[in-house]
């Protein structure tokens, strides 16, 4: 099959025509649907995605699991697929890998410990439910999804039922806490930037200034 022109495109796809296609181009394949990862990640992406992976880099430098940033492949056969023509095929912008013949020089083969997705405008939906399911079904540990817009990550973990728990939201002010790495505690400050919002006077509060400088001025 050739290059998908759409992401909305119905055709169902495989890993081995995710092999043929450019490597400038990034996508994604969900349940063999092709999904255009552009426009290329923003720049508040990048200082987030930058700040996590430097912080878990130190707890996992000297860990047993590894850790990995975009661009990495994971590939999620189902069932009834072999790795080659596997029908998902995702790039979380993090992920750690606990068992080591889960990897290989593609990438990894098989659900990682620890998904982490940074949303945007257009990702929202695939990573709040598209990928939500891919990952639970697949047996991913812990995934978080971290909102740059509110500055809060929500961590969902896998429990013995094969679900995923309710979310846990931990804002800017507050210290992540992995359940599946419990010595892992993330001060959420030194991720999400500071930033100072302009209280915007009101009208009420502008005219009783204005009568005091009237006052003054007399």
């Amino acid at each position: 099959m050739g290059l998908p022109q759409k992401s909305f495109k119905r055709d169902f796809f495989t890993y081995a025509d995710y092999l043929t296609w450019p490597a400038s181009e990034r996508w994604e394949l969900i349940d063999g649907e092709a999904l255009a990862m552009t426009p290329a990640p923003g720049r508040t992406h990048q200082e987030l995605s930058t700040a996590l992976t430097g912080l878990l880099f130190s707890f996992f430098q000297d860990h047993p699991c590894q850790l990995f940033h975009a661009p990495f492949d994971v590939r999620l056969p189902e069932a009834d697929e072999s790795e080659e023509f596997a029908s998902n095929v995702v790039q979380p912008d993090i992920v750690v890998y606990c068992d080591q013949n889960k990897l290989d020089e593609r990438g990894g083969k098989g659900a990682p410990d620890l998904a982490v997705e940074i949303m945007s405008p257009t990702s929202a939906n695939r990573d709040l439910i598209d990928k939500m399911a891919l990952y639970e079904r697949h047996g991913v540990r812990e995934y978080w999804i971290v909102d740059p817009v509110h500055q809060i990550i929500f961590v969902r973990h896998l429990e013995s039922d094969g679900h995923f728990s309710r979310e846990t939201i931990f804002g800017r002010k507050d210290e992540l806490k992995s359940v599946i790495f419990p010595q892992l505690h993330i001060d959420l400050q030194k991720v999400f930037p500071n930033i100072e919002r302009k209280v915007t006077p009101s009208p009420s509060s502008k005219d009783s200034k204005d009568k005091r400088s009237k006052k003054t001025a007399k």
